[in-house]
């Protein structure tokens, strides 16, 4: 039987980026999917700014090749300027996701990481060392035991379902259809239309005479097939909608889906975790679903390498579900909410119109742009007043090192390992010392700070995935607690047999 440190199940690009985070962390994993390539479809075109910013601080973002930044917010339709803002809050748009799935492929085979396509999981079982998991492959059914398992493998998880673990949530109350389609010309509406009776019609224009529509339609099921879906349905309900045919257009792709919403009810479960669509399902909606799924493949990564690798100290791996949990929470709450604006009737044209005047105002508007960014996150890391605990590290923020170069927080953080700043005032001689003592998964850079935080920042631990655990000034635990509780202790040379 084959044996491995981690299985992960899905090759999208939760799946992809928990991979490659994990084999940074020195860990032997393999990827699963069932498809027998990938399906080059694009439901997703883009991601949020935080999203961005943990690919960026693994050096990905040049793999992306060309792709936009939207300068303007929207929360359900209603629109807000980013740029009255004190941080950058703009995400990726136009982007397809079958291009970010080729990017993270080929980081993949850089690392070394194989991507066994049409291998389908059929069972799995525990045992006091791990996980077996079934497999139906192209050369038949086999099995692999692995320390642990990670189901990245969507909405209708088999991994979930398999592993027992519940996933309650919200039916289906409408169904909507996509398409991406070549040879004809529409008129870009890539907000949304909205539509008499609460019906919505979206043209996002691809490049190179290629559009994706989609199709809000109170007249569609609540749960389409997508199997049975034809692009005759797809053509008739936008001629029905919008009076215009597409009839002769070239169909790539079609999708047909509900807007049902369900949580996890745990992200871990023994030796089975889940992360992405797997963990929180929602809509389709602006990509929220993609970019929460990369931030948990962020927190996840390192925590579960740790883990493997015998260094995580006694409860890291909990935090995964502690921290990203809550988040999943509010992100179905939050698509809900926008999806009640975004397709509501014309009775909801009040709350538009109040939301608008409200999202005027620079505090209204960063505290939406921080749900829609993900730059809001905050997790618990430990007690203190500094405004950066527990928040991601801005990571254009730039150090000059002593011999004048300047460099960029995410340009450090490439090596998915943790990160020690000091500047301005010297470590204490216990805490230089732990931090050589964790010199192999923690790496300590001294210098100044090109621009000085405000308030003042004279050291700073920041976490692999880029989130501040500890400050100085602002912490009330010492430096030497907060390295024992996210990077443990240093393993003690044992003395040679004699």
């Amino acid at each position: 039987m084959k044996t491995t440190d981690v299985i992960v199940v899905g090759a999208g690009p939760v799946g992809l980026m928990l991979a490659g985070e994990l084999r940074l962390g020195g860990v032997d994993v393999v990827v699963y999917d069932k498809l027998p390539a990938p399906s080059g479809e694009s439901r997703a075109l883009g991601f949020n700014r935080r999203a961005a910013e943990s690919l960026g601080q693994r050096g990905l973002l040049p793999r992306l090749g060309e792709f936009r930044w939207g300068p303007m917010g929207h929360f359900g339709g209603v629109r807000f300027d980013l740029g009255m803002l004190d941080e950058d809050h703009s995400g990726v748009l136009g982007l397809s996701q079958a291009r970010t799935e080729e990017a993270l492929g080929g980081w993949l085979a850089e690392l070394g990481v194989p991507v066994r396509r049409g291998h389908e999981v059929t069972a799995l079982r525990e045992t006091p060392e791990g996980v077996v998991v079934s497999y139906a492959g192209p050369d038949g059914p086999g099995e692999e035991r692995a320390a642990y398992l990670v189901g990245c493998d969507g909405a209708g998880s088999t991994v979930r379902a398999l592993a027992g673990i519940a996933a309650p949530g919200w039916e289906a109350t409408r169904g909507m259809y996509t398409a991406e389609i070549t040879g004809v010309a529409l008129r870009p509406r890539p907000i949304g239309e909205r539509l008499p009776g609460g019906s919505m019609v979206v043209c996002t224009p691809l490049g190179e005479g290629r559009f994706r529509v989609v199709i809000h339609d109170l007249a569609l099921p609540a749960r389409p097939d997508p199997e049975s879906l034809t692009f005759a349905q797809v053509a008739d309900a936008w001629q029905r909608l919008t009076g215009e045919s597409i009839h002769h257009a070239e169909p790539q792709w079609l999708w047909a889906c509900g807007n049902s919403a369900a949580l996890a009810e745990e992200y871990r479960r023994g030796r089975v975790l889940l992360a992405g669509d797997a963990a929180h399902e929602i809509p389709p909606l602006a990509a929220w679903g993609l970019s929460a799924g990369l931030q948990d493949a962020a927190n996840l990564g390192w925590k579960l390498a740790a883990t493997v690798k015998g260094w995580a100290p006694e409860g890291l791996l909990d935090t995964y579900h502690a921290e990203r949990h809550p988040v999943g929470r509010e992100l179905i709450r939050n698509a809900r909410a926008a999806a009640k604006v975004y397709l509501g009737e014309d009775t909801m044209n009040p709350v538009r119109e109040v939301m608008g005047e409200l999202l005027a105002h620079k505090g209204a508007a960063e505290q939406v742009a921080g749900i829609v960014s993900g730059l809001g996150i905050r997790y618990g890391l430990g007690k203190g007043d500094h405004p950066l605990l527990g928040l991601r590290m801005p990571p254009e923020r730039e150090v000059t090192l002593p011999d004048g170069t300047r460099t960029r927080i995410a340009d450090l953080l490439h090596t998915g390992r943790g990160l020690l700043i000091t500047t301005g005032t010297a470590t204490d001689s216990t805490t230089g010392q732990l931090a050589k003592d964790l010199a192999d998964r923690i790496d300590t850079v001294t210098g100044t700070w090109t621009t000085q935080p405000d308030p003042a920042l004279d050291t700073v631990l920041i976490r692999p995935d880029g989130y501040v655990a500890w400050t100085s000034p602002g912490s009330t635990d010492d430096l030497t607690e907060a390295l024992h509780r996210w990077f443990g202790t240093a393993r003690v040379p044992q003395p040679a047999d004699r």
